[in-house]
Order: structure tokens, then C-alpha cells, then sequence
């Protein structure tokens, strides 16, 4: 090296490059290593980029998603079975309080010919899949997941705003229609909302304003589809059948049951075989839990017919609601009935309207059998 260069190599001012400090004097020059050659800078700490952290619910809201709608379907689930094979729910109803196997058995709980239930685990099965997608979805195509998880988030939210709506419906029937205490709808109402508020917080949405419209159309959607689906729960107790053919009963009330003539006035007549089997029902001590509020029993009433159930409500029938005319909740209690009508035959249980043809089966009756109704 020649001197020259050595002199612009170590002179600040000799040196162009070489920077000037604030006062416009020549720096110190910076000491040379043990090797000769000029120290590596030093990063200034003050201009480093820190990466953002990601938060934690965005890291677990898939899996808590998945968790909560898991619960969800097994609750459904379980209801479901049990309406399809007419068993009772596991929910401990005390006399005169309606409680789930009344919910189960109320028009209501049916949509389509199919267990409302059945519905709600459908749902909350579909929200499983969309959250645990991504999770499970190995591409090596960066873009392909990204896509993949920005459309099921949008699927969650749909999903968990139109369960949300459904399951306030379903809360307002609960509090004013039917009148009852269930844990598991209550339960699934909590899940719902849940979810919605999970799929909200469980992300970085980009445009908040897009989910708040997407809200209100899922929500009228829904909503509207959930009135016309219940549209016809309050008409007709009665379906004409051709001549000679049984008829089918359904009733749902339109007016308060009176406690005074056990609930609401049967309208159906009753024919030789209904006669002969209330008969036989009493003969052999069969006995029949009902509540005067419950429009099942009141199906079962009419099923019989106004002459026939006379012979039950003098004979057989055992009334739970505390309030109701000769009331013996007492007796209730002691059989442990959870749920309304409920039938005692030959020691055996039976939850629930039955049709006359089952009844005449599990009793042992042998008479005509030309039952005027079915439910």
C-alpha cells in the first residue's frame, strides 16, 4: 500500500466516504483490529424491526372451535337417538315443570319429518370439518392452504351466525311457547354463541365492515327460513282421512290450558275399539301420568276419543301438575316419571304418545281393533 493510500485510507478528511459527525468535525478514526483490518459495525438496535408476535387465540381458535362444536354434536347426537328409538332424555323433570322429554316430544322438536336434533348435529359436525381443514390439509403450495383457511373462516362465520339466530328462536319458544327448563338447549344455545364469538376474536379480519353486513343477511336468511319452517306448527289438530281409513292426530294449542277440565275439551269421538280398550287398560290397573299444561297427553286424549278417555280420567289417570284437578304429584314422584304422558303397563314404562294399536300390543288386549286415530 502507498502511502497515499494508507493517508485517504485513515484520514477523514482525505477520505470522501468516510462520514462527517453532527458538528461537522472529522470523527476519531476507528481503531483497527489485531488483524489490521477495521472492526465489523455495530447494528444500531434503534432501527430494528421487532416481528409481531402472533396472539394466542389466534393461534388456539381452531382447535377451541373444534372442541366446543365436538360438544355440540355429541349433545345433538345423543338427543337424536333417543327421539328416533323413543327413548327419554337423561334431564330429571320435577312434577309440574316441563323439562327436556317435553321439549323432545313438543311440535317443535320435529322439522321435516326428521328430529330437530339430527339438524343441529349436522351443523355442528360441519363446524367441526371446516375448523380442523386447515390443521389437516399438507400441501406444499403456500397458497393453496392460505386459500383453503380464509375460505373456511368464512364458512365459520356464516355457520356460526345462522346457529346463533336459530338457537335464539329456540330460546324464545323455550321461554314462552313451551314453557320449560332443558339443559341440553340451553347448552347448545351457550355453544353457539361460543362459536360466533370465537370465529370474531380468532383471527385478524381485514374488513370488519364486510363481517357486519355478511351478518345481517345471514341472520334475515335465517331467520325468515326458521318462521316458514314453523309456519304450520300452530294449525290443525286434526287430519281428514279417506272414508274408512284411520285419521291422524296432531294438535298444537292455541289458547291456555284450562286446569279446571284437565287442559284443553277433547273433539274427537271415540268408536267401539277405543271404548274396549280404555276398558281393558283399567281392568288390568294401567296407569297414565299426565300434566293438564301438555299437549301430548292431549294427542293421547284424543287418540281415545271424548267417550273412551272418560273411562281413563276416572279410573287411570294419575294428574302431576300440582295445580292441576286432583292433582297427585306425590305419586308421580314415587314412580320417577320424567316426562309427560307417560304410561305404566304390566310394569313396564312407556314415555310418550302412543298409538292405540301399541298400547292394545304391550297390554294384551284382544278385542276389535279398528282404532279410529294414529298419531
Amino acid at each position: 500500500m502507498t502511502r497515499k493510500s494508507f493517508l485517504n485510507a485513515q484520514s477523514p478528511v482525505l477520505n470522501p466516504h468516510y462520514p462527517l459527525s453532527p458538528s461537522g468535525a472529522p470523527p476519531s478514526p476507528l481503531p483497527l483490529s489485531p488483524s489490521g483490518a477495521p472492526p465489523s459495525p455495530v447494528p444500531n438496535t434503534q432501527f430494528m424491526i421487532r416481528r409481531r408476535s402472533t396472539p394466542w387465540i389466534h393461534k388456539w381458535s381452531r382447535p377451541l372451535i373444534a372442541a366446543i362444536a365436538g360438544c355440540g354434536a355429541l349433545t345433538t347426537g345423543y338427543l337424536t337417538i333417543e327421539k328416533l328409538i323413543g327413548g327419554s332424555a337423561a334431564c330429571v323433570a320435577q312434577a309440574g315443570v316441563k323439562g327436556c322429554n317435553d321439549v323432545l316430544s313438543s311440535p317443535w322438536a320435529t322439522v321435516f319429518g326428521q328430529p330437530l336434533a339430527l339438524f343441529g348435529f349436522l351443523a355442528y359436525t360441519s363446524m367441526v370439518i371446516f375448523a380442523l381443514a386447515p390443521l389437516a390439509f399438507n400441501s406444499k403450495e403456500n397458497n393453496s392452504r392460505k386459500q383453503l383457511e380464509n375460505w373456511t373462516w368464512w364458512l365459520l362465520l356464516v355457520g356460526a351466525i345462522a346457529m346463533c339466530v336459530f338457537s335464539g328462536y329456540l330460546m324464545y319458544l323455550l321461554t314462552f311457547q313451551i314453557k320449560a327448563v332443558c339443559p341440553y338447549c340451553i347448552g347448545s344455545a351457550l355453544f353457539s354463541t361460543s362459536l360466533l364469538v370465537l370465529t370474531i376474536i380468532g383471527r385478524t379480519w381485514e374488513d370488519i365492515g364486510q363481517i357486519f353486513f355478511t351478518g345481517i343477511i345471514v341472520a334475515m336468511v335465517t331467520l325468515i327460513g326458521t318462521l316458514g319452517i314453523y309456519a304450520g306448527v300452530n294449525q290443525s289438530d286434526v287430519t281428514p282421512g279417506t272414508s274408512g281409513q284411520p285419521v291422524k292426530i296432531s294438535f298444537a294449542p292455541n289458547v291456555d290450558p284450562n286446569p279446571a277440565i284437565g287442559g284443553w275439551e277433547i273433539t274427537t269421538t271415540s268408536g267401539e275399539a277405543e271404548i274396549a280398550l280404555a276398558q281393558h287398560l283399567v281392568k288390568i290397573g294401567a296407569k297414565e301420568y299426565v300434566a293438564y299444561w301438555c299437549p301430548h297427553c292431549h294427542e293421547q286424549k284424543m287418540l281415545f276419543g271424548k267417550q273412551a278417555y272418560q273411562e281413563i280420567n276416572n279410573n287411570i289417570k294419575v294428574e302431576c301438575a300440582p295445580e292441576g284437578l286432583k292433582a297427585q304429584p306425590e305419586l308421580c314422584k314415587a314412580a320417577k316419571i320424567e316426562g309427560f304422558p307417560t304410561w305404566i303397563i304390566n310394569a313396564k314404562s312407556y314415555s310418550g304418545v302412543q298409538n292405540l294399536e301399541e298400547l292394545a300390543k304391550v297390554s294384551g288386549y284382544t278385542g276389535p281393533r279398528n282404532f279410529k286415530y294414529f298419531k
